[in-house]
């Protein structure tokens, strides 16, 4: 059961205290923070390590670097994978306007970051006070021209394709092809690939790399070499990992993990 956390930007008496808040944890591997969902927009930032939040709308991967933007009124919980070092903003609903409405992981720019960092030094930033109102300005602005990254991976709503989504995520490295699981899941192939594209977005092969693609990210994260994390996920070979990884994020996975920019640098 989801719990309700008591806003931490307002009194108990309704009076406001601040726009933006910061709260500042470290985690080891494998820690879990379970369901709970706050009443104001948050932004997530991984300042080292690797965090996996899960919805009933499904999962987000986010690595080190970057950051998720989480609407308010969320039920989320967060799972760490290696060391994790995370910051987090707790905004004013509608102080970010332009961001969507839904969970999305970004790109952080080098000042981005750096006001993340320093906000963070700051219980709470309240605009009545000069310094915290350029402060938060000065996020917001960033905010609004942040890129989105495909480390997301969307649950169907339909029981059926539901069960073979828990038997994937329960061994994303099954070789189970779709008909052996639809069987094993007591569905009809023809139903399952028609779910996966009406209610994902991706027909159900694209929905299964991205699964193994957020599995391997999450075995790097947690000390694993290429190796291990490729075979763990699914994949014949590291090369193979390595190919379907440069295609979808740009570089190698130990450079992903390692450039806070998430692309190659000229030249390299």
């Amino acid at each position: 059961m989801s719990h309700e956390c008591q806003s931490i930007l307002f009194a108990p008496n309704g009076r406001l205290l601040c726009e933006m808040a910061s709260v500042s944890a470290d985690f080891h591997h494998g820690q879990v923070i379970p369901e709970h969902a706050h009443p104001e927009d948050q932004l997530l930032f991984a300042s080292s390590g690797v965090m996996a939040l899960s919805t009933k709308q499904g999962v987000w991967v986010v690595p080190p670097m970057r950051a998720l933007w989480i609407p308010a009124n969320t039920p989320h919980s967060v799972a760490m994978s290696g060391p994790v070092s995370m910051r987090t903003l707790y905004f004013l609903p509608k102080l970010c306007r332009r961001l969507r409405g839904k969970c999305f992981v970004m790109n952080v720019s080098s000042l981005l970051r750096e006001l993340i960092l320093h906000a963070c030094k700051f219980k709470r930033l309240n605009k009545k006070t000069l310094a915290e109102r350029r402060i938060i300005e000065m996020i917001v602005d960033q905010l609004k021209a942040v890129d989105s990254i495909p480390l997301q991976l969307p649950h169907p709503t339909d029981s059926r394709a539901m069960r073979v989504v828990k038997a994937l995520l329960a061994d994303p490295g099954d070789q189970r092809d779709l008909e052996r699981l639809c069987e094993d899941c007591g569905a009809s192939k023809r139903t399952i690939q028609r779910v996966f594209r009406e209610e994902t977005k991706m027909n159900f092969g694209k929905w299964r790399q991205q699964l193994r693609l957020l599995h391997g990210l999450q075995l790097l994260a947690s000390g694993e070499k290429v190796t291990t994390a490729a075979l763990e996920a699914g994949y014949s070979s590291p090369s193979a990992f390595i190919s379907m990884f440069r295609k979808q994020l740009g570089t190698t996975p130990m450079r992903y993990l390692a450039d806070g920019n998430g692309c190659e640098q000229s030249g390299n």
